[in-house]
């Protein structure tokens, strides 16, 4: 095979929102990215399709210069590589330690770029304490409780959490030994992705492997027939991952073929840990069109920056050389990011990548926020304190929709056109209730009723409910993006 295949898995070593007004003017774009950007940046030209483009970082890369001026230039999405593992993050039952997930989760919010979470149930990098219980009571509490505690941590900040991790064996359509497959058998998967729904549901939650890029394989036959039987089911999964760690060779003929097979069962696709050894432009414009080439591709991930960086720095396997310069697939991904479908329920983006932010009111300084995360039709958002969580993060889409978690949108309550019609979040269906001009003055109308976005009795205070009201210029319906 042109990949690697991995018996045990190593250890991964190691702008500024602009004003409604603005926004109109570029209303045309996708997601709103900036043109010439978009020709410059890995993460812009991902979102010119309403996907992303991401990285592996790690903590204590933080302080270096020039690594992290290509993560806050290029890339769009955030993966910690080790910080947010069992090992780390609860090294003892119930002690838990998010200090250095923390110092990736802050500077992600703090540059406008989005964060996976990785990863919540995994074999490899489990503390002795965990690997060392035997009764599965114990250890069905113990998993489920430490997926409920680091979610919740960070819920309302994880775009798509890898909830399980390489739980299928080499070669095979069968579970890998592991601690949780021994001692919970096969319903351990199902388990968690159940518990990790309850967390948090406007979290995307997705399965997470390597080696399931070729149609053919064994593995690869294991997974899909494991999401074949959770979407029957109703078990909750948004997404599965595909690392792709590939060799020289790059990717399987037939990767597109795997990808489409995949969505076609209902779930995102996602490239989440690619390099490629000796990192040739072929090889990465390929692997970049096979997921251009799928709606439902929605974006990219390398494992690390700079070649150096990289857990198999030997293979020079990254887009950037050790001193940070761009190789040349870096312009070859860059084109291939330039080509293929736009993304299906694209994901909300931000900062250099696209138009996802907040929708302050002029009026009060506080944001449209959905109710306490809330993703359940009809529920009419509010003011609140601005946070930059999901729940106040609205992308303007090319047809007008203004979309909260990447598959809600703002929405006309009954499709009302009178004043104090309600405005809720419901399911993108591309009606003209759910369509939004953004104008000169500020002020956001309907496309159906003409009638603007006001907050109630010109409140100010947190809680205050949003509705439709005849435009009158009055500061409750002035909105910025800042």
């Amino acid at each position: 095979m042109n990949y690697p295949i991995r018996i045990v898995r190593r250890r991964k070593l190691a702008v500024g929102f602009v004003a409604v007004a603005a926004l109109a003017a570029a209303a045309g774009a996708t997601l709103l990215s900036n043109t010439a950007q978009a020709a410059t940046t890995l993460g812009a030209q991902a979102a010119a399709s309403g996907r992303y483009f991401g990285t592996a970082v790690a903590a204590s890369k933080l302080g270096d210069g020039t690594y992290v001026s290509i993560l806050d230039r290029e890339f769009n999405m955030i993966t910690p590589e080790n910080e947010m593992k069992w090992d780390t993050t609860e090294p003892s039952r119930g002690n838990f330690n998010f200090g250095p997930a923390d110092q990736i989760v802050s500077h992600a919010q703090a540059h406008g770029q989005r964060m996976r979470g990785h990863t919540l149930v995994w074999h490899s990098q489990l503390p002795s304490w965990v690997s060392s219980i035997t009764d599965a009571n114990t250890l069905r509490s113990v998993m489920d409780n430490h997926i409920t505690q680091e979610m919740t941590h960070y819920k309302g900040k994880i775009y798509a959490w890898d909830v399980v991790n390489e739980a299928f064996a080499d070669g095979s359509t069968q579970h890998r030994s592991s601690v949780f497959q021994n001692v919970l058998g096969n319903g351990f998967i199902e388990e968690a992705f159940r518990t990790a729904r309850g967390v948090d549901p406007a979290a995307k939650l997705c399965y997470n492997d390597y080696n399931i890029e070729d149609w053919n394989a064994a593995k690869t036959q294991g997974v899909y027939s494991m999401v074949k039987d959770f979407k029957s089911r109703g078990v909750p999964i948004d997404c599965v991952g595909f690392q792709s760690h590939f060799g020289s060779g790059g990717p399987p003929s037939n990767f597109q073929t795997t990808l489409s097979n995949f969505a076609a069962l209902g779930v995102d696709v996602q490239l989440t840990e690619l390099d490629i050894a000796q990192a040739g432009t072929t090889q990465y414009s390929n692997t970049v069109k096979d997921c251009m080439n799928v709606s439902r591709c929605a974006g990219i991930t390398t494992w690390g920056i700079r070649d150096s960086d990289s857990w198999r720095s030997g293979d020079n396997p990254l887009l950037f050389d050790a001193s940070g310069n761009k190789k040349p697939a870096y312009d070859a991904v860059l084109s291939a990011l330039g080509g293929g479908t736009p993304v299906s329920n694209p994901p909300t983006t931000s900062g250099g990548g696209g138009s996802a932010g907040p929708l302050r009111g002029v009026g009060s300084g506080r944001c449209v926020d959905v109710p306490n995360s809330s993703t359940t039709n009809g529920t009419q958002v509010q003011l609140w304190d601005c946070s930059g969580n999901s729940n106040q993060r609205w992308t303007y889409t090319s047809s007008k929709q203004l979309m909260v978690y990447g598959n809600k949108c703002l929405d006309a309550n009954g499709q009302g056109t009178v004043n104090g019609t309600s405005v809720i979040i419901w399911d993108c269906n591309g009606q003209s209730n759910q369509q939004w001009n953004l104008n000169s003055n500020g002020s956001i109308s309907g496309v159906q009723s003409g009638l603007c976005l006001d907050a109630v009795g010109q409140g100010t205070a947190n809680g205050t409910k949003i509705q439709l009201y005849s435009c009158w210029g009055g500061s409750n319906q002035q909105w910025t993006r800042s």
